[in-house]
């Protein structure tokens, strides 16, 4: 169905008033052999409001009663530490405004089915639809986690670099080795969203996976949904995150900065002005990001008499002295970096972060690299949401020859 211009703000009226409108829900569990426990149960109540129950299982048994605006996603588990890690006994389904029953033959939760909700029955097709990727996946997965929670341990016990380093780059073959199963699971997750426009599932996966898409790409998904669904608490999300990703893309000016550089001068992007600038957003974590250095020192040697700079934006706030360190480390001292200014304090209190410069250019992923030509216009993108790196030597090599 069509709509036009005219009708579109009469049809957003209803849509604003239907989304304050909280119905109730009723959700029933019947765990078979679940000892008598504590159950515990968080979902989102509206944007940026969360809320977590917990109620006494009796020979499996449970109920919990709420209201929602929309459906959204609901997750129990039994130990709140241990989910908050991503371990232990939990699970997750799509909840409605409705009477809903959780089952489970096994006394655990990752094996129950959820009934009574349509918006899980989509779930359940893309589910179906990933399994056989999912298969191939678990297993790198799996020894990931485990890896990953050795290398955490080894960090709080402040082991040398000397046991650390094998970890890194252990973990990093391991994501190399899981890569192609997630563009698979990418392309999947594309074609559930061309064919559910108007799901809640294909929202939050949109909302999930636009920040990583070109941007032509992220605004035909978006333009596919409802304006109900473009209403929604994911919808509105995708939107913001359009936004920022179109004033990170070509076409639009580069936000001018002023910072602190790694070595307590300032730098102001203004001042760049006449020459053709790279911002590489990167973090010493980011494996990737490390194992690009010695490309764009090529670059920088190559370009830079020409008229070519590059400034690293990291993602260190927290650690400076491993920013510091991987600058030396990888020898790349010879352009200017600055941190990105996140602060994490606001961040969680959902305040403006007015100093935050991937918010500015829509930095979601790393690395991401920003082109800006000598008038201060964004002329590439190459990371997340935009080309790759052989794009970038291109556009290079078309500006300033070979």
């Amino acid at each position: 169905m069509k709509y036009s211009v005219f009708a579109l703000p009469l049809l957003m009226l209803p849509v604003s008033l239907m989304a304050q409108e909280k119905l109730p829900f009723t959700l029933t569990g019947d765990i078979k052999g679940l000892p008598n426990r504590y159950v515990y149960f968080s979902y989102a109540e509206g944007a940026n409001k969360y809320r977590t129950d917990s109620t006494l299982s009796k020979d499996g048994k449970f109920s919990f009663h709420g209201q929602l605006v929309q459906p959204v996603e609901g997750r129990m588990y039994l130990d709140p530490k241990a989910f908050m890690y991503g371990e232990g006994d939990f699970t997750s389904f799509f909840m409605e405004a409705a009477t809903m029953h959780l089952k489970s033959s096994t006394a655990r939760l990752k094996d129950a089915k959820l009934t009574g909700s349509k918006v899980q029955l989509d779930q359940d097709k893309l589910t179906i639809a990933r399994a056989p990727i999912q298969k191939k996946l678990q297993p790198l997965s799996d020894a990931f986690n485990k890896l990953n929670l050795e290398y955490i341990a080894a960090m709080k016990a402040k082991k040398p670099d000397a046991v650390l380093e094998p970890y890194k780059t252990k973990l990093d073959k391991l994501k190399e080795q899981m890569e192609p199963y997630y563009d698979e699971m990418e392309k999947t997750d594309k074609v559930f969203m061309n064919q559910y426009p108007d799901s809640y599932v294909s929202a939050q996966l949109l909302r999930y996976r636009v920040s990583g898409m070109p941007l032509s790409e992220g605004e035909a998904f978006y333009a596919k949904m409802s304006p109900a669904m473009q209403q929604s608490a994911d919808g509105l999300e995708i939107k913001k995150e359009l936004d920022g990703l179109r004033a990170g893309s070509p076409g639009s000016p580069a936000h001018e900065f002023t910072k602190t550089d790694i070595n307590g001068a300032t730098i102001n992007l203004a001042d760049y002005k006449g020459k053709y600038v790279m911002l590489d957003f990167w973090a010493s974590w980011c494996g990737p990001c490390r194992k690009g250095n010695p490309h764009l020192k090529e670059l920088y040697g190559k370009y830079s008499a020409k008229g070519f700079e590059i400034i690293g934006v990291s993602d260190d706030d927290s650690n400076n002295e491993a920013w510091k360190k991987a600058v030396n480390q990888d020898g790349i001292g010879i352009w200017r970096h600055v941190l990105r200014g996140l602060d994490w304090s606001k961040r969680q209190k959902n305040l403006p972060n007015p100093e935050d410069l991937s918010d500015y250019y829509g930095i979601h992923s790393l690395p991401t690299k920003i082109l800006i030509d000598p008038q201060g216009v964004i002329i590439g993108r190459y990371g997340g949401g935009g080309e790759d790196d052989d794009a970038m030597n291109k556009k290079l090599k078309e500006i300033f020859g070979s």
